[in-house]
């Protein structure tokens, strides 16, 4: 069972659909992407703040696995954890379905830090989110 430490909850969008009626995958990157900043912010990180201090968390690569489509107006749910992997922070997110919880999206976003344009650590990032870890 996967211990996650931050969930949000969404509604689909109609112009988030395609032709075909559902939610077009470009979206879900979307949704995965708030949930990230949304938790972020919770825990005092500020990207602004970041910026003006000259350290840039940017994503490396990302993984989704598709699994249920969700359709224009349908509720669901983000939920994260995260692992540190040496530099790299990785966050697994994924998306259910309300309220019958069926998987939408299974995801890894694998994220690194660049300290004034260079790769590297952020003693503030490494605190911050120490307490958020799964180990």
């Amino acid at each position: 069972m996967e211990k996650y430490i931050f969930e949000l909850k969404m509604k689909v969008r109609d112009y988030e659909c395609d032709l075909q009626g559902i939610v077009n995958n470009a979206n879900y990157q979307h949704y995965i992407e708030h949930t990230r900043h949304e938790f972020l912010s919770s825990t005092g990180i500020s990207f602004a703040e970041l910026h003006r201090k000259g350290i840039d968390p940017v994503v490396a690569r990302l993984n989704m696995a598709f699994k249920t489509p969700l359709t224009s107006q349908d509720e669901f749910v983000s939920k994260l954890y995260i692992k540190k992997e040496g530099i790299k922070y990785v966050f697994y997110q994924d998306i259910f379905r309300l309220p019958d919880m069926k998987a939408v999206v299974k995801s890894s976003v694998e994220t690194v830090c660049l300290v004034n344009g260079r790769l590297g650590e952020s003693e503030l990032l490494n605190q911050t989110l120490a307490p958020y870890l799964n180990e």
